[in-house]
């Protein structure tokens, strides 16, 4: 009895929440009602319409609304330029595989020159045309193609309508609690993040822990435009959720550079950990304030005005205090805020991207060179289910072209497809052709999806899996209206899908993408040309633009398998981004014309001698942290005030320029 239990308890209907639950019955519900009204209506391959729904079937209200206008957009451009291409040149099949090739590579190349909605909305201008057009190359009427593009659109309309209308019924959680649990959540790992990174200790768990953090902000800029798409409130108070993502990027990088100062301070005061403890403990609390925080930070206060690293660490910490309520203030008042209060916050850009023209361009010509490949032996060999292949080949191409690991992706689709041939057989030639109306699959059908959407949400690990069968079972089965049996097709159809897929697996693996070393070293001299253009008086992006820029960068290989590269590339982002928060404070501090800013302009000076695209080399760079350590120590015994705050300044730049030295061999690593 106790096994039977047991067994009973692990069974998926049981484990599940009504979370979980809600979002499975919506799902599912969606699919099968776009199969019904597709079939109902004699669209032509009505499977369509449920694939459609699957697509755009999101846990929360933003981001089926942000996908579904994605997906209008992209199948409706893809479908013009479709029946553009088709009808001009379906009298020459090569001329037309030329021309659609070409078309789905500029939206493989134009996928990573753009982000959110707009990547997505290529992919499916895409594969969108080829899902139209590969099918008619051996038709010679106009009339024709303009049916089938007209169906395939009203299907993914309708779709996206079921699914939308299903969202409306059985709505899911908020995106904009999402969105306020991520920021406080956030909010408090930037304390634990201090807590590690203000330790004497260097290992690697400290580099992780910093790209996690940097992946995790960067992440809820997702979450933003989501909660942007679900409700007004939050397009309202996007400015202020633009800024909260700055200032907590900003105390990322104060949390780093007060690390710097640690391990290149000789001579730290004692009671240094135990007030940074102290201080930690009492930011977590809800009810911290600046007086509270004061008298915990006061036995730290520098005593000796020469000590400039003393006050330099000082004056940063009390910095990050204030970074630090500032911004719980903000997330209190955003949190209780009404939905038509209004906030007066410092204008925010939205998070700076960059774009890899050199992999976006050799994703376009993979595509080519794949589908004029797959093309060509379709054409020679008159392959009746070359369209098939030809359109799981431009699918795997610019779905994966952006994808961190093309491969493992590919191979997860190609098991898929093994599994839904093997699936489809069974299902369309013992089940399907012994039932007479919809209504009978329909009962086999609903809790067969509803079981597979709770093991997606279930089995974590699997979840890729159980999510491409349940997009891709529709094509396979192909529910048509009238049905269609014939077992010659089925199976022409399955293999072309398979080998589309194996021959698009082929083209990454002759055409592979740029190797995570090279990638580096393409991020590292960007960030190079970035950080040169923050010396001139007035750069092209702002302190913040630059910022956010320099993380993204970094964020692109935080999955990488390849320790060096990532390692050098967070040590390059992480000291030109302490350096250049240096150069705008020297920017600020002082513009009158006397000695002192002359000082300044000559550490300026200094980075721009030392700093170029191709690097720094190791003699000038030895050369330069000696003037500036030789800087602030003459600054500290100067009679002014200001002149001691310029060398702890300096010192900064000293600290952050060092980590530069961890090597004995950077010019290699560089070049």
């Amino acid at each position: 009895m106790k096994l039977l239990h047991l067994s009973w308890q692990t069974l998926p209907w049981c484990k599940a929440t009504s979370g979980q639950w809600r979002y499975a019955l919506r799902n599912t519900m969606a699919m099968c009602l776009a199969l019904s009204i597709a079939y109902s209506l004699n669209l032509d391959e009505p499977y369509w319409a449920m694939t459609s729904a699957a697509v755009v079937s999101f846990p929360t209200v933003g981001g089926v609304i942000s996908k579904s206008f994605g997906r209008i957009a992209g199948s409706l451009f893809g479908a013009t330029a479709a029946l553009i291409i088709a009808g001009h040149t379906l009298v020459d099949p090569w001329l037309f595989l030329f021309s659609i090739s070409a078309w789905i590579a500029v939206c493989t190349c134009a996928c990573a020159m753009f982000n959110n909605n707009v990547t997505y909305a290529f992919q499916l201008s895409g594969y969108t045309a080829a899902i139209i057009a590969f099918p008619v190359i051996n038709i010679v009427d106009a009339t024709q193609l303009w049916e089938i593009a007209q169906a395939r659109v009203c299907e993914v309309m309708l779709g996206i309508l079921c699914g939308g209308m299903m969202m409306m019924i059985l709505p899911s959680t908020s995106d904009g609690t999402a969105l306020l649990t991520a920021l406080k959540n956030m909010h408090a790992r930037l304390l634990e993040h201090a807590a590690l990174l203000w330790q004497q200790d260097t290992t690697d768990a400290i580099r992780t822990a910093h790209e996690g953090v940097i992946r995790q902000i960067l992440t809820m800029n997702l979450l933003r435009i989501q909660a942007f798409w679900s409700h007004y409130r939050f397009r309202r108070q996007n400015n202020l959720l633009n800024y909260l993502l700055h200032q907590q990027l900003r105390m990322t990088s104060l949390i780093s550079s007060q690390r710097r100062m640690l391990l290149n301070w000789p001579n730290p005061p004692e009671n240094l950990q135990q007030v940074l403890g102290d201080l930690i403990q009492a930011l977590s609390r809800p009810d911290a304030d600046i007086y509270t925080l004061s008298r915990i930070i006061a036995p730290l206060a520098p005593r000796d005005p020469q000590d400039y690293r003393h006050h330099a660490f000082w004056q940063r910490l009390r910095y990050f205090c204030r970074l630090y309520l500032r911004n719980s203030r903000w997330l209190q008042r955003l949190e209780n805020a009404s939905a038509v209060a209004q906030f007066q916050v410092p204008a925010s850009p939205a998070l700076a991207r960059h774009t890899d023209y050199i992999e976006a361009l050799w994703n376009g010509f993979r595509a080519f060179a794949a589908l004029l490949m797959v093309g060509a032996w379709s054409i020679n060999t008159q392959w009746d289910s070359g369209s098939a292949a030809l359109s799981m080949t431009a699918i795997g191409c610019v779905i994966y072209a952006t994808a961190p690991s093309p491969f493992n992706s590919l191979t997860l689709l190609l098991r898929t497809l093994l599994l839904l041939s093997l699936f489809s057989f069974v299902v369309k030639f013992g089940l399907m052709v012994q039932i007479t109306g919809l209504w009978q699959f329909l009962l086999f059908l609903f809790p067969l999806l509803t079981t597979m959407q709770l093991f997606k949400l279930q089995i974590a690990r699997q979840a890729g899996l159980w999510g491409q069968l349940i997009v891709f079972m529709g094509s396979f089965i192909a529910v048509t209206n009238p049905p269609v049996y014939d077992f010659a097709d089925f199976l022409n159809d399955n293999i072309a899908k398979i080998l589309g897929v194996g021959l698009a697996w082929l083209a990454f693996a002759v055409l592979r993408p740029g190797s995570d070393a090279r990638k580096s070293r393409r991020h590292i001299t960007a960030l190079r040309r970035h950080f040169i253009d923050q010396l001139r008086s007035h750069p092209t992006r702002s302190e913040n633009e630059f910022e956010s820029l320099v993380y993204h960068r970094i964020s692109q290989l935080s999955t990488s398998q390849d320790a060096l590269a990532r390692r050098w590339l967070l040590r390059w982002g992480v000291v030109l981004l302490n350096c250049t928060h240096v150069v705008w404070q020297l920017r600020e501090w002082e513009t009158r014309s006397d000695p002192l800013a002359r000082v300044r302009d000559i550490c300026v000076g200094l980075l721009r001698d030392v700093m170029s695209e191709r690097g720094v080399q190791q003699r000038p760079l030895a050369a330069t942290l000696k003037e500036l350590q030789h800087i602030s120590d003459t600054l500290s015994r100067h009679h002014q005030p200001a002149a001691r705050e310029l060398a702890a300044i300096v010192w900064r730049l000293q600290c952050s320029l060092s980590q530069l030295e961890a090597t004995s061999d950077i010019t290699a690593v560089q070049q």
